[in-house]
């Protein structure tokens, strides 16, 4: 498509009208032709490896001149291995079944009409995003799974990047006959643009997810005229419970913090039984500690550990992705429920006991996206839960929550057969 001389407005709107019709061509596709796709995309990336790894140095270098540092430049950065990681992921979705066309119910009425419920793609998703350009591949990939056609808008500080990671996807949608504007990018830095997405490009686009920081989706949330899947930050939890193995707990606390800090599963908050604080508390803290992991805690907590510094209001609604946590004494699972009640995001949330009634009770009583027993929270990521990728983990509670995948990525009709029935 020749843009040139068309107002930023126009080719806005040029793309949302392409991308209706890569939609059509997507959910017309047979479930072969769009595993060819992905295939084809995890293929060109691979090849242009070098290419990729180049356009992202030139990320990085500019990020750091600019001051970008800790986990905001570590989302940014790419490298071998988490590039092979990338392409596993595109492969993965390329594997895992294709959900558009799938009956979730079938039931026959009285009269004899024979009613399904089908899985349909959404159609044109805009996907607008901050210093990830792994979610670039992601995206397309489960958004072709899927039979959506996408509009991608990635953050200015990983253009060359996602540029470069977009060339192989356009080209893998290429080798399996199907249309570029199946999935597109905004090239421009122009933060104008992101105003024109979600204005719904005159209801051209039929979903918009936001993933990244608070500011970014409190926009998307207040500015959409059409329908938004939220991703919030994660104030993740894990309670200690005074029935819970001490060897568990003191490997799922470090590794829920400090595998990865900057990602959205990691925990900022660590609460212990104060039936068990005393025996419990020493030896985590000093666990990670030694890993080199601040932690912040309230009076009881520092009455124990006094080694801690002593936490404020903010520290129990802070999204820290960094090596520091929180750390507060709660009486009982209740207590637990009603702190992450308070202060939690909905995102993911852990218990450690070997107390099964007070695992079931935890699991009944928080309401987040993602509830572990006896688990890192490290784990909240589509790619852990089978999903192949995701495109992230949805805190809301329609239409979808939790990690999303494909088929978190379609809505569905119903297919009403008849043999000539009408109503009286």
């Amino acid at each position: 498509m020749d843009d040139a001389g068309l107002s930023l407005r126009d080719r806005m709107m040029a793309m949302g009208r392409a991308a209706r019709t890569g939609a059509r061509a997507l959910r017309l596709a047979g479930p072969q032709q769009r595993t060819e796709a992905i295939r084809a995309m995890a293929a060109a990336i691979q090849r242009q490896a070098p290419q990729i790894l180049a356009a992202n140095e030139k990320n990085v270098t500019a990020a750091t001149y600019a001051g970008v540092s800790g986990p905001m430049l570590d989302r940014l950065r790419l490298d071998a291995g988490r590039l092979a990681d990338l392409v596993l992921a595109v492969e993965a979705i390329a594997d895992i079944p294709d959900p558009v066309g799938a009956e979730i119910a079938r039931w026959t009425r009285p009269n004899g009409l024979d009613i399904a419920r089908v899985r349909t793609p959404i159609g044109v998703v805009a996907m607008i995003y901050e210093s990830r350009p792994n979610v670039t591949a992601d995206a397309a990939a489960l958004c072709v799974r899927a039979g959506n056609a996408v509009i991608l808008r990635g953050g200015s500080e990983c253009l060359n990047s996602n540029l470069a990671i977009h060339k192989c996807i356009a080209a893998g949608l290429e080798a399996a006959g199907l249309p570029r504007s199946a999935v597109q990018i905004v090239r421009t830095t122009d933060r104008d643009a992101v105003g024109h997405l979600l204005s719904g490009l005159d209801r051209q686009v039929d979903l918009i997810i936001p993933r990244g920081g608070k500011s970014l989706v409190a926009r998307v949330q207040a500015e959409a005229r059409a329908p938004v899947l939220g991703h919030l930050e994660g104030l993740n939890h894990v309670f200690v419970h005074a029935a819970a193995d001490l060897d568990k707990a003191r490997a799922i606390i470090v590794n829920s913090k400090m595998r990865r800090v900057s990602v959205c599963g990691s925990a900022e908050t660590l609460l212990v039984d104060r039936a068990a604080a005393e025996r419990l508390l020493p030896p985590l803290a000093d666990d990670l500690i030694r890993v080199g992991c601040e932690l912040r805690g309230d009076a009881a907590a520092r009455a124990i550990e006094p080694q801690m510094k002593a936490a404020t209001a903010a520290d129990w609604t802070t999204e820290y992705l960094a090596p520091i946590l929180a750390v507060a004494i709660v009486d009982g699972v209740a207590g637990a429920a009603a702190h992450i009640a308070t202060h939690g995001s909905g995102h993911t949330d852990a218990i450690v006991t070997e107390d099964a009634a007070a695992a079931e009770q935890f699991a009944a009583e928080v309401d987040s996206a993602i509830v572990l027993i006896n688990a890192s929270t490290q784990f909240a990521d589509g790619g852990e839960f089978g999903f192949g990728a995701e495109i992230g983990i949805a805190t809301d509670r329609l239409h979808a929550r939790g990690p999303v995948g494909a088929e978190q990525l379609t809505t569905f009709k119903y297919v009403v057969r008849g043999t000539g029935q009408t109503r009286p």
